[in-house]
């Protein structure tokens, strides 16, 4: 399978980070969704509120090695899905490999069950129009969705 270099913020404290990312424009639109090893929505640990949000980053999100990261791109809803898991880092790049791919309406091999929901809000964040929020992460506790 394919490994992917993908570069990654580095956090206050020195840890590996990712954007939730994106969203739809009239007919076309991408997006970027960070689940853990099990699937599971991941703790944001910077939430964007102000400033230019339509279709940029949303939720700043510590990354380790096991977590998904999906990639979902459209025109007129036809779906170019893209699920890679990180392997390693490399200085302030994450090594990720290709897993999981959807073109042509089908997927290369059968997706499991545990990563249904991360790729829906994949889907569906790069379907939502001029995308101003987070999609997939958990919240940081006390702010408001």
């Amino acid at each position: 399978m394919e490994t992917k270099k993908i570069k990654t913020e580095t956090t206050k404290k020195g840890y590996h980070a990712l954007w939730e990312c994106g969203g739809g424009a009239t007919n076309t639109g991408e997006a970027t969704i960070i689940a853990d090893e099990n699937g599971r929505r991941k703790q944001a640990i910077y939430v964007k509120r102000a400033g230019h949000l339509a279709n940029s980053n949303h939720a700043l999100i510590p990354v380790v090695v096991g977590d998904h990261i999906i990639k979902s791109y459209h025109k007129r809803k036809d779906y170019w899905i893209r699920v890679f898991k990180i392997q390693s880092f490399d200085g302030e790049f994450a090594n990720a490999e290709l897993i999981y791919e959807y073109s042509k309406g089908e997927w290369n091999k059968s997706l499991p069950a545990y990563l249904e929901a991360a790729v829906q809000a994949a889907k569906e964040k790069a379907t939502c129009y001029h995308c101003r929020s987070a999609h997939f992460c958990l919240q940081i506790e006390g702010e408001k969705k």
